[in-house]
């Protein structure tokens, strides 16, 4: 198997930057949203019109479809999960990649080594994955499910960021070793 071309090590970084801002507002509006209120039967000083009058209720289980569909911590998030789908499917074309390699880049030195572009692309798909599984608990109306798993992707993307330790290209690193992805394991 050949190595795909390098790209330059930053491009992730200034990419989890940006994302980790984003994710931080998704958890934030996740939190303050209907994922974790409580209802008794109103919600937004409007009731709800399949709500029982019982506190124990989250509203998230209360409210209906199109309700949770339009909670803003489930659209932002559900932005950040097609900005991740997009970073999967072309990441040459994929926005931050973009800002970087045309307004960024240039104005920095050039970089002393390239990296291989497959682990932040699974990286990216693994932060796809978890923001996945997040919106759609919630519109299944699992309570604290949005703001767990964007909270989630935001630790990742956090650390990529400040620290530039990458958990999900560790993760594909680990696979690749175990003979899962990449190229097979080596006998020796």
């Amino acid at each position: 198997m050949t190595t795909p071309a390098g790209i330059d090590p930053r491009g992730p970084r200034f990419a989890a930057t940006i994302t980790t801002v984003l994710l931080l507002a998704a958890t934030f509006l996740g939190l303050i949203g209907i994922s974790t209120a409580r209802s008794f039967g109103w919600f937004a000083y409007q009731p709800l019109a399949s709500a029982r009058l019982d506190w124990h209720t989250w509203a998230v289980s209360a409210a209906s479809l199109p309700e949770r569909a339009l909670d803003p911590g489930f659209l932002l998030s559900l932005l950040v999960a097609l900005l991740f789908l997009w970073s999967v499917v072309s990441p040459a074309t994929a926005p931050w990649g973009v800002v970087f390699r045309r307004f960024v880049r240039p104005r920095l030195a050039p970089p002393t080594e390239l990296e291989d572009p497959r682990p932040p692309r699974f990286a990216q798909g693994v932060g796809l994955f978890v923001v996945t599984v997040g919106l759609v608990l919630h519109l299944a109306g699992v309570p604290w499910a949005l703001p767990l798993a964007t909270a989630a992707a935001f630790i990742a993307a956090f650390l990529n960021a400040a620290f530039s330790f990458c958990l999900g290209c560790q993760l594909y690193l680990l696979l690749q070793r175990a003979g899962v992805l990449g190229r097979p394991a080596s006998a020796a």
